[in-house]
């Protein structure tokens, strides 16, 4: 949904005044912190009247139950055109393990939420002008968040993480060069941002666009000249890095390819589009080193070995696990026990275990959420 920076200005600005010191909306009666839980997994609601991160304890059995909802500060969106994926992006919301910060975009309002996290508890710490419009995407490594607006050209901001609190980058906002509409067509729209674990580039994907737009980053992590790579296939989409930092790009074609990004940026390719006859997959998760890619148009999870770097299909049919309607975002528990997905198309969360051989055994799902059609949850993480 998008609509008048008068009217976001404002809107934002009341919200933020409502929810900073005090955010949770609802709490269990143990929500004191000395009895916080240790792991959790959070999604948005990417609710247009209202942005808020849902909160739940995992127990040790993978299964999940609320523990609180906390409002952002901001207001969710969506892109014309998009489905089952409200902002047609991964990285809506983004765990930084390092200094226990959860990062959610508010689209509608053009605005970050910075949480601090302990177990499944939040605490609301700042919104912050994402310096352009729609934000979609944030990825962050070491002390360095960058966030993606996918309106219009498109761009990319940056930030500095000091002491649990984001700091503008001076002169990092850099674009894309994308031609789009001030409000662009799904699959027109950037996908992705990440920040390389070295913390030495910022990657982004633009789907029909066809390419991988490396930012090597400067000594003060500003963005240098970009290097622009076509993608292996078309609608590149997710990106994941795995345990040695090589690059793992999902292909909405049905696919994923991998490469080693270089001191300046450079991408070299590894395994070119490892095919996985599956329809829209577009995110991706690393459990256990296993890549796990949803496919929104098949209801499947697929499943890929990575050999320093090489992909192979854990199932040759490309189904490692089936899912209900419509999978898109994934997260896996810090352990890599256990791997999360929402299923937006039937308005649910699938829980699965992962196995040790990289099958994956499914223990339960969360119902109940309105399914999307071009609404509705988007973004999910965990610790």
């Amino acid at each position: 949904m998008f609509r008048t920076r008068s009217t976001l200005a404002t809107a934002a600005a009341a919200s933020a005044l409502a929810v900073l010191g005090t955010t949770a909306l609802t709490v269990a009666a143990s929500s004191a912190y000395a009895d916080t839980p240790q792991h959790a997994v959070f999604i948005e609601t990417n609710d247009a009247t209202g942005n808020q991160v849902i909160a739940y304890e995992r127990g040790w059995d993978g299964r999940l139950a609320e523990v609180a909802r906390y409002r952002t500060g901001g207001l969710g969106g969506s892109e014309p055109g998009s489905a089952v994926d409200p902002l047609a992006s991964q990285g809506a919301l983004t765990y930084d393990a390092r200094h226990h910060l959860l990062l959610a975009v508010n689209a509608g309002s053009d605005t970050l939420s910075v949480f601090t996290v302990r177990g499944a508890r939040l605490r609301l710490e700042q919104v912050l002008s994402t310096h352009g419009e729609v934000p979609t995407s944030v990825g962050v490594a070491r002390d360095v968040v960058y966030v993606l607006d996918a309106s219009g050209d498109g761009a990319i901001s940056g930030y500095r993480i000091d002491h649990q609190r984001l700091r503008a980058i001076h002169d990092s906002t850099r674009s894309l060069g994308l031609g789009n509409a001030d409000a662009p067509f799904f699959l027109s729209a950037p996908a992705q941002v990440a920040v390389t674990p070295d913390a030495r580039d910022v990657i982004v994907t633009t789907k029909n666009h066809n390419t991988v737009v490396t930012f090597p980053l400067g000594h003060d992590s500003r963005p240098q000249t970009p290097k622009v790579a076509a993608s292996q296939a078309p609608v590149p989409f997710a990106l994941s890095f795995d345990a040695a930092g090589r690059l793992l790009v999902v292909e909405a074609s049905g696919g994923a390819s991998s490469y080693t990004v270089s001191r300046d940026g450079t991408l070299s390719v590894i395994s070119s589009h490892v095919a996985n006859g599956q329809k829209a997959a577009c995110w991706s998760v690393i459990a256990k080193g296993y890549v796990y890619v949803a496919n929104a148009g098949s209801a499947s999870i697929t499943g890929y070995r990575d050999d320093h770097g090489v992909l192979s299909l854990l199932d040759p049919s490309g189904v490692t696990a089936t899912t209900d309607a419509g999978p898109i975002d994934l997260a896996a528990s810090s352990d890599g026990r256990f791997l999360y997905e929402e299923a937006t198309g039937a308005g649910a969360i699938d829980e699965f275990a992962v196995n040790a051989d990289g099958s994956l055994t499914r223990i339960g799902a969360l119902t109940g959420f309105t399914p999307n059609n071009g609404s509705g949850i988007e973004g999910i993480a965990a610790n």
